[in-house]
């Protein structure tokens, strides 16, 4: 009998599902395109499911539609990023138009983020500390 794994469906799912704007941003990501950064795209960790995360550096980029502006979404969303700042992640969020129409801006914001020192599991923000901003303007 198969084993099931519902998250690793779930990624796959997306992946092949994308929008436009992940779509847009993975072309600029992948095969270490941004600076020899790798970065894997829908990947489970713990219970959720990051659009881009490169793991080495643990960063998180999550590309976000206008239905995350509803307030039960961004209550989700916020317990989804200390859930993975907790795990020693740094999550950065974008609008859906900001990278669709600011592109440049979008990576160059991922790739300062990616030059400075990862947090790790042992070294997570104190319970407070950690971006104070939802999104990274553009």
């Amino acid at each position: 009998m198969e084993k099931r794994y519902p998250k690793q469906d779930l990624a796959r799912s997306l992946r092949k599902n994308q929008t436009d704007a992940e779509e847009c941003l993975w072309r600029c990501l992948r095969n270490r395109q941004l600076t020899g950064y790798k970065f894997r795209r829908q990947y489970a960790i713990g219970s959720y499911i990051a659009d881009f995360v490169c793991l080495n550096r643990w960063l998180i980029v999550e590309i976000d539609g206008g239905q995350h502006s509803i307030e039960s979404a961004i209550v989700h969303d916020n317990a989804r990023t200390a859930y993975m700042n907790n795990q020693g992640f740094r999550v950065l969020r974008f609008w859906n138009n900001d990278v669709l129409n600011n592109t440049k801006i979008v990576l160059e914001s991922i790739l300062s983020r990616l030059q400075e020192q990862p947090l790790t599991p042992t070294l997570s923000p104190e319970r407070g500390e950690g971006d104070n901003d939802r999104y990274v303007q553009g």
